[in-house]
């Protein structure tokens, strides 16, 4: 016997919809400012820098947006039982927000090419992660 399938509720559409969105400016912004790096060098000696501080106008309201969807997510699945195994990934989906963060953030505060290039990677990588673990936990 299969059930039926049912439409989600406002709220829940509304809740999804604004992290979606957020995760497409935050995850998507910054593989799209990769891939137009050496364009971006080529424009300009500054031109790198200055199209990362108007992402960051855009990527960190987007990154909180995240955070704040993402305790809104918890709060309404949290009432129904969740596995150990669910727990488990949710628990690493949240270290890899954290660790999104803090590498997102030092990038921006470093110094040299080799750890702006490091704590992209670990910034990048740790929201692609959380990503994929997202969706596993959605069920």
């Amino acid at each position: 016997m299969s059930a039926t399938l049912q439409l989600a509720d406002a709220s829940s559409v509304i809740r999804l919809s604004l992290h979606v969105l957020a995760a497409c400016v935050w995850l998507g912004g910054q593989i799209v400012l990769a891939g137009l790096l050496p364009t971006l060098r080529g424009l300009g000696e500054d031109a790198p820098r200055r199209v990362a501080a108007a992402f960051g106008r855009l990527s960190w309201p987007a990154y909180w947006l995240l955070v704040l969807t993402g305790f809104w997510n918890y709060a309404a699945v949290h009432g129904q039982s969740a596995s150990s195994s669910w727990n488990t990934v949710f628990a690493l989906k949240m270290l890899c927000v954290v660790l999104a963060g803090v590498g997102s953030f030092l990038h921006t505060k470093a110094t040299s090419a080799r750890a702006r290039g490091i704590f992209a990677g670990v910034g990048t990588l740790a929201t692609m992660l959380a990503l994929i673990m997202g969706i596993a936990i959605a069920g």
